[in-house]
């Protein structure tokens, strides 16, 4: 419901209005866009990179470094579990601007400059750190890198030749230059937004911004009793070829790649509810991608029933090499939780887009989906300014049954929160205490066990505490954060967290806190 969009941080462009003449250009290019905050920032430490090298590393690298650990802490995949195994990468980026910039002072150039700034090493960092050993490719189409990225990791697990695959993209802005010359070509919003659809659409704005999904083969995904958000039932890649202009879009090539999409998909494209569009908000872009979408899915619907669209570029701007992930993870989400978000900022349709006659309809306030007794599905669609365009199909995943134990709930919940140091065990403890006093009594504390237990990373140093109850569970976790003692915690050591059995020959047969240590 609301957009990310600013003016650029006055620090990121200062440095190259050297001369007057320069610092005219940049006066005189606009200044919106999707910034993130403390694009510098890196926990070397986690990743256990020396500060040198993390020094000249890509912002992009660091980025995904750290996107990919969230990942795959949200999808209850513990890293450690999937080092050595045909796990792949597949990462869209396309802008070598670190690179470039550290090349230009020659005197700085060190050991780690080829690595840091390199875009294959952008893949293939994810791989080295976490040890993966499945395909490792930086994919490069423009603004439909992460969405190919994203088929390609599908037809590696279709394959075999990977068992799990990380779809990924990102995209950070460091210099004045390519928006410089998306600016001169009219290609630029003025107004600061990309009013996608609407009447008010003048071009879009750049982004920058990270993102990573987790894909399985499905029936992997139900035997590992993993949580499947939703399923890539299919997807297309093809090209414009010849058109009006490199970067023109081709309507035939927009056409075919959806039909190609839905047949790899199985699907009638009349049972798809949302297509979470490209949508950068441009005169001649929007107006020719509502006119595909509208000729093959939209046509023969009824009246008052049209396929409804949508972009998340109105929201974050355009991410370009990260454009397509952000629009595959608002249509996994809208699926998962029923609900699709509106498109902000849509007021007027845009007068070049005759939405009743194609049948479709821009999503401009929070919708339901529409209980139809079959599986809610979604496409997403993204174009390169090369020519490459993406589509991929998504449909609700089938229903999975609430795991149910057969052994009563113990009396005691073991809950082990580890880290790479005690600090970070001590402020890992201290939003556990946070999240659960906060979360009520609905919070199962053996399940919070079994997650903390074999679905988050293990690393070197890890505490234990033993809880009856939610409030001694926080009382403990309090105290571990404020590196205090407390009935039945255990603090910070080394150790394996390894199951296994222990013997405790007692003599007389008392118990004691940590005895199992």
């Amino acid at each position: 419901g609301k957009s990310g969009v600013r003016e650029v941080p006055a620090d990121r462009w200062s440095r190259f209005a050297g001369s007057t003449d320069d610092a005219a250009v940049i006066a005189a290019t606009t200044r919106w866009g999707g910034y993130l905050e403390n694009v510098a920032d890196f926990d070397a430490e986690f990743f256990e990179i020396p500060a040198g090298e993390a020094d000249k590393m890509d912002p992009q690298q660091r980025l995904l470094l750290e996107v990919t650990q969230e990942a795959l802490e949200h999808a209850g995949i513990a890293p450690q579990s999937l080092r050595h195994t045909q796990t792949g990468v597949f990462a869209g980026a396309c802008l070598g601007e670190y690179g470039y910039l550290a090349a230009s002072d020659l005197s700085a150039v060190d050991a780690w400059s080829g690595t840091g700034g390199a875009m294959s090493i952008i893949a293939n960092r994810l791989s080295y750190f976490f040890d993966f050993r499945g395909p490792s490719v930086t994919v490069d189409t423009a603004c439909s890198s992460s969405l190919v990225a994203g088929r390609l990791a599908c037809q590696s697990l279709r394959s075999g030749e990977a068992d799990t695959a990380l779809a990924a993209g990102v995209n950070v802005l460091l210099t004045p230059a390519p928006t410089r010359s998306f600016d001169v070509a009219e290609a630029m919003s003025r107004s600061g937004g990309c009013h996608s659809f609407d009447a008010s659409a003048d071009g879009f704005v750049r982004s920058e911004g990270a993102g990573v999904v987790v894909l399985k083969r499905l029936s992997d995904a139900v035997r590992d009793g993993d949580r499947v958000l939703a399923v890539i039932r299919g997807s297309a890649v093809n090209q414009d070829g010849r058109s009006n202009g490199l970067m023109a879009p081709n309507p035939a090539s927009q056409m075919a790649v959806l039909r190609t999409a839905y047949t790899d998909a199985g699907v009638d494209m009349r049972e798809v509810d949302y297509v979470e569009a490209h949508g950068t908000g441009t005169l001649l872009g929007d107006p020719i991608e509502a006119r595909a979408l509208g000729t093959v899915m939209g046509r023969g619907r009824p009246v008052d029933d049209p396929l409804l669209i949508g972009s998340v570029k109105s929201n974050l701007g355009h991410m370009e090499a990260a454009a397509g992930v952000a629009g595959l993870a608002k249509a996994v989400l809208a699926i998962n939780r029923g609900a699709i978000p509106a498109t902000v900022g849509y007021a007027n349709p845009n007068p070049h887009i005759p939405f009743d006659s194609l049948r479709l309809k821009v999503v401009a306030e929070p919708t339901e989906w529409i209980d139809r007794g079959r599986p809610r599905r979604a496409g997403v669609s993204s174009f390169g300014f090369g020519g490459t365009n993406a589509h991929i199909v998504v449909e609700q995943a089938p229903e999975q049954p609430l795991p149910q134990s057969a052994d009563p709930a113990p009396a005691v919940s073991t809950l082990v929160v580890s880290g790479k140091t005690p600090a970070r065990i001590a402020a890992t403890a201290g939003m556990l205490a946070d999240w659960l006093a906060a979360a009520g009594p609905e919070v199962d504390l053996e399940q919070l066990a079994h997650t903390l237990n074999h679905h988050r990373g293990g690393h070197r140093l890890f505490a234990t505490l033993c809880a009856r109850d939610r409030a001694q569970a926080v009382t403990g976790l309090s105290a571990l954060a404020a590196g205090q003692a407390a009935p039945g915690l255990v603090g910070p050591h080394e150790g394996s967290c390894r199951s296994g059995t222990v013997f405790v020959y007692s003599g007389q047969g008392s118990q004691w806190a940590g005895m199992g240590r």
